[in-house]
């Protein structure tokens, strides 16, 4: 191990919540004690037990940049970051391919689909509705050309935003990353939390009477540089991220586990990653909900790490104020964690009453949960925590002082050893060849994948389990399990967090989060379902993935449209070169229903002249480092040699723009495999019928390849699954690279060609607002 000398520092913040529109009002309100929580003015709440929001006041937000394409969730996004530049010294990123947006968000744009549903399903809503809408906004306005993407892990989507951020500038990817959260309050989470009895009648006092949550709306952002580049333009620096730890509870889509252990391990591995101590840490920013579980199961995780370590540790929620922000808490605990640091001063838990002090003292031990009043101390180093549904749970550490972060002196090689498919022509990897090899070809406008009993038998699925699932969750769910299977990789105990799981995709649930809002309008907020809920989150297919294969490491869904299925294969790479997992699911999946349908059509996708056909379907791959690998009998299918990704945002209308974005991907992807476009033997494309697609496709591999080059096409016969098919575009490559295929092979512009020709292939994908990935596979016959 070498120390790494990308260090991540922090240089500008951003942050609006119902305490204040900007960073130096909600801390100057967060040290007081104020709250923000008041009866709901957005949401309708007859016959609701609970009536209160922490909700935002600010006038200004229409005020943004081109506000009526944006959901609320985004125009509070682009505020917050705006100031955070303001504050880092920074504006326009002219496309640089080095500058990045992560944003995390839980719900997204679900009041453009309450809007949707109440004013005659307007078209102009539809691109507002997805969660990866929201980085791409913020993409579109300050001209950033690197990786742009959305976490969608619910209440932990901020923090793993900061995560990712810090993982792209330390591999080199980016010298500046706009890391954050967003989400604004809306009738489906309320509905939902009320549905499942976890809403606090009164205003939530975490770590105290613990009867429920109040739910919040707000942005966080930070500024995260390479220390280098802060330097170089003598940049102000707030501290530096240390490290961060994400992990997997493999327990209950909506429940902590009581014993902690998921928690314990985020926590312990975010100390590992830094070269901290728990004795070194002065101050935690706690998640902190105010319900019963999640608070016992917290006081017991920090009591068990810092307790015997640590006997001057302060900890606040400071959710009592401004509410429980849902994807953005993450981001907004993170700038008062480091407003904490950086001022000396430790923000309060507030809602004690004198008598609740003696049954505090009891439960808080040796930590100063520092009820009702801030109080100065003198801190180095302070941690924000953020667990959720789907049993996601990260930390993070902030430090005045640099750390000793560390990387892998060498990389791991990096090989594809298991795939599962779940897809139109068929849930499994010889009915897929078979397909392929008769050059089936689709000619329904719109399909759909399907999975039965025989499925999740072959997959050691139980009914019990499988019946809690939605569609989006059931497909995830059976081609996980059949690429750990087709693997021979078998999660134990000693091994389980040693393996992480990167689900992309472009729509998430939105069949059930359509249904969910349909239900609301028709039978009232009263009405929610208790049982659909958990389901609306983007995250809970990876949750359930992680619940029925044992897997307790990195758990992590990303959105930012068709391309995150090859782009969760990117972030996987990244996990495993940064010595965080030896083992990584990487996986697209998205699903398509009659609700589907109607949204693409909205978008104009079925127009005439194209021939473009909807479908389905959950596509993974498992990613192994060779170290791994050697300690079993498997044979790997291709060995993965390097990634690029590119955004210049625009829209289906103008996608023809984006075509020089697609060429600098590719040429990123062959400068970190280190090979050279004339060492490319094929190309996986993503031309799927669409005119505007195929264009941008031919022109951009013209420009790049001056060989004519074997194109392979899989949508054809497997129409447009978005995030499926871009994974699944993975498969195939790797299936043409092992001679799975055959011996001869149908390519699209040469005809049938000699497999064994094949040694090196480039893999792209794309999505509408123009967001690119490119990948390298390299035979390993």
């Amino acid at each position: 191990m070498t120390k790494n000398e990308n260090r991540c520092v922090i240089t500008g913040l951003g942050m609006i919540t119902a305490i204040g529109n900007n960073v130096a009002e909600c801390w100057k309100n967060a040290k007081q004690g104020v709250r923000g929580i008041a009866v709901t003015s957005t949401v309708e709440t007859k016959n609701c037990y609970a009536n209160l929001a922490a909700e935002v006041t600010d006038e200004t937000l229409d005020d943004v940049d081109d506000a009526m394409s944006m959901d609320r969730c985004a125009k509070l996004c682009v505020k917050a970051t705006g100031e955070a530049l303001r504050d880092a010294g920074l504006d326009s990123f002219g496309d640089s391919t080095q500058a990045a947006v992560i944003m995390g968000s839980c719900v997204g744009g679900v009041a453009s689909v309450e809007h949707y549903y109440t004013h005659n399903k307007p078209a102009e809503d539809v691109p507002k509705i997805p969660i990866s809408a929201i980085a791409n906004q913020v993409a579109k306005t300050y001209h950033i050309g690197g990786v742009v993407t959305n976490i969608a892990n619910a209440c932990a989507a901020g923090t793993i935003s900061i995560a990712y951020a810090c993982d792209l500038i330390r591999a080199g990817k980016a010298d500046v990353v706009i890391a954050g959260g967003t989400d604004a309050f809306s009738s489906i989470p309320f509905a939902g939390f009320l549905s499942l009895h976890a809403l606090d009648e009164n205003p939530c006092s975490p770590f105290n009477r613990c009867s429920g949550i109040t739910l919040g709306e707000g942005a966080g952002a930070v500024i995260i540089e390479s220390y280098a580049h802060a330097m170089q333009r003598k940049a102000r620096v707030y501290c530096e991220v240390l490290g961060v730890g994400v992990s997997s509870d493999a327990f209950h889509i909506t429940a902590p586990r009581p014993d902690g252990k998921g928690q314990m391990h985020a926590i312990r591995r975010c100390l590992a990653n830094s070269g901290v101590t728990p004795a070194e840490v002065g101050y935690i920013n706690a998640h902190g909900t105010g319900t019963a579980k999640n608070d016992e199961a917290e006081f017991l995780s920090l009591h068990t790490i810092f307790d015997s370590e640590n006997n001057d540790l302060s900890v606040s929620s400071t959710k009592a104020m401004v509410g429980h922000c849902l994807g953005a808490a993450g981001a907004v605990e993170a700038v008062f964690a480091v407003k904490a640091l950086t001022e000396n001063i430790v923000p309060p838990t507030v809602g004690y009453n004198e008598e609740d002090m003696p049954r505090l003292q009891e439960r808080a031990g040796k930590i100063d949960f520092c009820p009702n009043q801030a109080k100065e101390k003198q801190l180095t180093t302070v941690m924000s925590n953020s667990f959720a549904f789907g049993g996601n749970n990260a930390s993070v550490l902030f430090s005045k002082q640099s750390g000793n972060v560390e990387l892998p002196a060498q990389r791991d090689r990096i090989f594809i050893t298991g795939l599962g498919v779940v897809s139109p022509l068929g849930n499994d990897i010889d009915c897929y060849t078979r397909k392929v090899q008769s050059r089936a070809i689709l000619t329904e406008f719109s399909v759909e994948s399907h999975v039965d009993r025989a499925d999740y038998d072959a997959c050691g699925l139980k009914m019990a389990f499988y019946r809690k699932l939605d569609r989006f969750s059931q497909l995830q769910a059976v081609s996980g399990k059949k690429a750990l299977i087709d693997a021979n990789y078998i999660v134990t105990e000693e091994n389980a967090t040693d393996i992480g799981i990167v689900v992309g995709t472009a729509d998430g649930p939105i069949s059930t989060i359509c249904n969910y809002q349909m239900d609301l309008l028709e039978k009232g907020m009263a009405a929610g379902s208790a049982f659909k809920f958990p389901n609306t989150v983007y995250n809970a297919a990876g949750g359930y993935l992680s619940i029925c294969s044992g897997i307790q490491g990195y758990n992590v869904t990303l959105t930012n449209g068709i391309q995150s299925g090859l782009a969760s294969i990117a972030y996987g790479i990244n996990i495993l070169r940064s010595g965080q997992e030896k083992a990584v699911l990487a996986t697209g999946t998205d699903e398509n229903d009659a609700i589907v349908t109607e949204l693409y059509e909205k978008l104009g996708c079925f127009a005439v002249d194209n021939t473009f056909r909807l479908s389905d379907g959950s596509t993974t791959l498992l990613l192994e480092t060779e170290s791994s690998m050697r300690t079993r009998d498997t044979a790997p299918y291709a060995e993965l040699l390097g990634y690029g990704m590119v955004n210049q945002s625009t829209t289906l209308e103008h996608f023809t723009d984006s075509e020089s974005a697609l060429e600098r991907a590719v040429m990123l992807a062959l400068h970190d495999a280190n090979i050279s476009s004339c060492d490319v033997d094929g190309i996986v494309g993503f031309a799927d019928g669409l005119n505007v697609t195929c264009q941008v496709e031919q022109s951009a591999m013209a420009q790049i390849f001056s060989q004519k080059l074997p194109c392979f096409h899989i949508h054809p016969m497997t129409g447009e699954g978005r995030a499926a098919t871009a994974a699944l575009s993975a498969v195939h490559g790797a299936l043409l690279l092992s001679g799975k295929l055959g011996e001869k092979v149908y390519s699209e512009n040469c005809g049938v060609i000699t497999a064994d020709g094949l040694q090196m292939l480039l893999v792209i994908s794309q999505s509408f607002n123009g967001a690119y990935t490119a990948i390298i596979l390299k035979s390993v016959k």
